[in-house]
């Protein structure tokens, strides 16, 4: 059931331009690198000028048959190339070469989880198509001189682009999405996903409607370069929305811009729909045709998915869906775990530190897990140290503070762990004997708390197993401290 917003469902669809990796253009042999000097990379073919003919590259079809495959797609035999048109400064053709009656993907879906309350729920995003274009230029605008200029160099880089269906309803949702998106075309490898340099742009739709009405007017907001700009862009969009139909103003579809300084979106034009752009077949294109031989072979050519990773982390591994997804948010990631599993043979606890300590850790000083100061074979030591019972979760927090400020010789890992153990004097007390003497002088001690819990009051036990940790200096197995309370107290 969608979430509703002072009495209005929101409705959400997305369509994102993927930058793919192509070293050369989509139908030239001008090259893509991000950063060259002004229109150096720009050459007839991408201009169009007389006497040009566009060559298709393969390359560009390749990695859209990849996502295709990635999502669950189905990959269309032909498809056809078709004339955008529309004036822009810096569109020097006047048209842009894309795909519109027939993409050469079709369907699929994004899967992800989502935090809701106290619950993690799984989603699902159906899209509707991904199809091959190419990208314009870029109009720069010189505040300082009082002028505008453009670039081509960015014109006919190859896109891949992806379009959902309204099928999100709130922007945790959509930034989710986009997220889970964003590490499908990196981990495939077909976009290197930098939002600052525009490889990943995404434009939502958003509209809002009473429970059960048609579907409201949508306004698109464009370009839209990180996550939390999108969040704080959709938040405003549909709370301005509501506002105008709140005060009887109707909602005029429109293409608008996110200000992140005044964190509000402003109309830049009247949104255009398909008839505006007057398609037609490109004529210097022939059809796209995609063999089964091709994507049999691409299909063969691919690494593992990170969603048919999660699955087998779950069969292998007894980890929970939602643990194998958040481990294969990257490759890095899931290798760094899998290291991990298998030097300690416990993934469940190899999971837990990789989630949560090794997680916060890396996110507060902003580091990636390649550039971790605790390699997986420190942390498989030192999950085996807690396991065989030489440290309890307690100690082995001071441990891992160690070996992130890498305070061990640094050695094998396993050196590392217990060398910080022995230098911190953090080994559990195994000795039955030393600590049932603690526990007996704290019982004597204690003769109120044994009276009650006695009586049947459980909680009671707490205040006999502080003084007893204390007491042992923290070195005491709480797990062999309850059983040796229990059994004194019969």
């Amino acid at each position: 059931m969608s979430k509703l917003v002072q009495g209005y469902e929101v409705v959400i669809g997305f369509e994102t331009h993927a930058q793919l990796s192509t070293k050369s253009k989509i139908f030239s042999r001008a090259p893509t690198a991000f950063g060259a000097e002004a229109n150096t990379q720009a050459c007839a073919v991408d201009m169009a000028l007389p006497g040009t003919l566009p060559v298709m590259n393969m390359g560009a079809v390749e990695r859209a048959i990849e996502f295709g495959l990635a999502i669950n797609a189905h990959i269309a035999e032909r498809s056809i190339f078709a004339r955008k048109n529309y004036f822009y400064p810096d569109l020097p053709k006047g048209y842009q070469i894309s795909q519109f009656e027939i993409p050469v993907v079709q369907g699929g879906e994004v899967s992800f989880f989502l935090e809701e309350g106290k619950e993690t729920v799984r989603k699902t995003v159906r899209l509707e198509r991904a199809h091959l274009e190419e990208d314009a230029g870029k109009s720069l605008h010189e505040d300082f001189i009082g002028q505008s200029g453009i670039d081509l160099n960015r014109a006919g880089t190859p896109l891949l682009e992806i379009v959902t269906r309204p099928d999100m309803s709130s922007s945790e949702e959509a930034v989710a999405y986009a997220k889970e998106l964003h590490k499908i075309v990196t981990w495939i490898g077909i976009c290197d996903g930098n939002m600052q340099e525009g490889s990943f742009r995404c434009d939502a739709n958003v509209s809002v409607r009473k429970p059960g009405a048609e579907l409201g007017t949508r306004r698109e907001i464009k370009n839209l370069n990180s996550f939390k700009f999108m969040q704080q862009a959709i938040d405003y969009e549909v709370r301005w929305q509501i506002d105008q139909i709140e005060d009887g103003h109707a909602i005029q579809q429109a293409t608008v811009l996110f200000d992140p300084d005044t964190g509000e979106t402003r109309a830049m034009r009247t949104k255009e729909d398909a008839a505006d752009y007057r398609y037609f077949p490109d004529p210097d294109l022939p059809p796209l045709v995609i063999g089964r031989d091709w994507v049999e072979r691409v299909k063969g050519e691919m690494a593992e998915l990170p969603r048919v990773m999660a699955e087998r982390f779950v069969k292998d591994y007894a980890l929970p869906e939602y643990d194998a997804t958040q481990l294969t948010q990257s490759k890095a990631v899931a290798a760094y775990f899998e290291a991990t599993a298998k030097a300690c043979g416990q993934p469940k606890l190899a999971s837990n530190w990789i989630m949560g300590e090794v997680s916060r850790r890396l996110n507060a000083s902003e580091l990636s897990i390649e550039q971790s100061p605790v390699s997986a074979a420190q942390l498989a030591a030192l999950i085996g140290r807690i396991s065989d019972n030489t440290i309890s979760n307690n100690a082995a927090r001071q441990v891992f503070e160690g070996l992130w400020n890498q305070e061990g010789p640094s050695g094998s890992g396993e050196g590392d762990v217990d060398a910080i153990i022995e230098a911190k004097g953090l080994k559990q007390m195994n000795d039955t004997g030393e600590l049932e003497k603690i526990i007996d002088e704290v019982l004597a001690a204690n003769p109120k708390n044994v009276e009650e819990f006695k009586a049947g009051n459980a909680k009671a036990l707490n205040g006999l197993v502080g003084p007893i940790m204390k007491a042992s200096k923290g070195k005491a197995n709480p797990g062999q401290v309850n059983a040796l309370l229990m059994k004194k107290l019969g």
